[in-house]
């Protein structure tokens, strides 16, 4: 692609988000699978219909702009999962196991706060007002997921240290 504008990488960003969405809407009831809390489990398949919508947001946008979602993939969050699907396969007790799987998804929620929130700061830069809105309303949700993810890992970290303690 060539850049020659605020809007052309704009766009970029749209694109690179929507292929997140896209990698992450795969990617989560795997996740879910394999996690062994109740409560990470029903916040990932929560997340999943969340992540559904953002990626629809994301299309919408581009719509409006005449673009499609293809022509880039996310390598960012294509690391990530990779990452994730790595750690799942490791032999681990659960809470070990939990712990590790959140820390993925933290990664995972922290780049796309990151690129939610560079691409609202461009939309608004461009004057494009809906979009703002759109991606403020994404931008929510993922900072509320992390925070949900944080309370979740207070739990299954404690968890986790006991285990250590006893082996000890």
């Amino acid at each position: 692609m060539d850049y020659q504008s605020l809007q052309d990488l704009y766009v970029h960003e749209l694109k690179d988000l929507h292929s997140a969405e896209k990698q992450i809407l795969r990617s989560l009831p795997k996740m879910a699978k394999h996690a062994a809390s109740p409560q990470l489990r029903e916040l990932l398949e929560q997340h999943r219909e969340e992540t559904r919508m953002q990626a629809e947001r994301v299309e919408q946008i581009l719509e409006r702009l005449g673009k499609s979602g293809r022509g880039v993939k996310c390598k960012g969050v294509e690391g990530i999962i990779e990452e994730a699907e790595d750690w799942i396969a490791e032999e681990a007790e659960d809470a070990v196991k939990d712990a590790g799987l959140i820390g993925e998804l933290q990664r995972m929620e922290h780049y796309e706060i990151a690129g939610y929130g560079t691409a609202r700061a461009f939309a608004a830069v461009l004057g494009f007002q809906q979009d703002v809105d759109l991606l403020a309303q994404t931008l929510e949700e993922e900072a509320r997921a992390d925070r949900k993810l944080t309370e979740i890992a207070e739990g299954i970290n404690m968890q986790a240290r006991q285990l250590e303690s006893a082996s000890q």
